[in-house]
């Protein structure tokens, strides 16, 4: 592939990729706050999806010639942040937290398909993988809100 053609691709794909790495990184801290229940082990396995969709984009990265980003940049402060603020003020207030970020992501997934100068290759990894686990993400948040309400 050509690294000059590809460059815009790259770029949108380190976005995603930042981003995914910020979600590992809020959802250890919201895993420590509410470690021994039941919701640990359901964040543990939305964070273990959201490092399987960091390896798939660091590939894919790889794969155009770019160098994959190997932190969350600015978003993953800001997101820690909130976080740390939102386990503060007890379960729903995380749980809200950790879906208000998923729903961004989804927002940044559909910015990435509508973006005519991202490749169709990876339109296809977000639209086919990426995209459809943040949307089952959001359910989970969505079923343990109810069930913490």
């Amino acid at each position: 592939m050509n690294t000059t053609l590809n460059e815009h691709c790259i770029d949108v794909c380190n976005s995603l990729l930042r981003g995914e790495l910020s979600a590992v990184e809020t959802y250890n801290q919201a895993i420590e706050k509410h470690a021994g229940t039941p919701e640990a082990t359901e964040l543990a396995r939305v964070r273990d999806e959201h490092a399987r969709s960091v390896a798939k984009l660091r590939a894919n990265v790889s794969e155009m010639g770019g160098i994959p980003s190997t932190d969350s940049g600015a978003w993953g402060i800001f997101a820690k942040a909130v976080q740390g603020t939102a386990n503060l003020f007890g379960e729903d207030s995380a749980l809200a937290a950790l879906k208000q970020g998923e729903e961004h992501g989804r927002k940044e997934y559909h910015e990435a398909l509508a973006d005519d100068e991202v490749m169709t290759e990876c339109k296809e990894l977000f639209r086919s993988d990426l995209l459809m686990r943040i949307e089952e993400h959001i359910a989970t948040l969505s079923r343990l809100e109810a069930a913490n309400g």
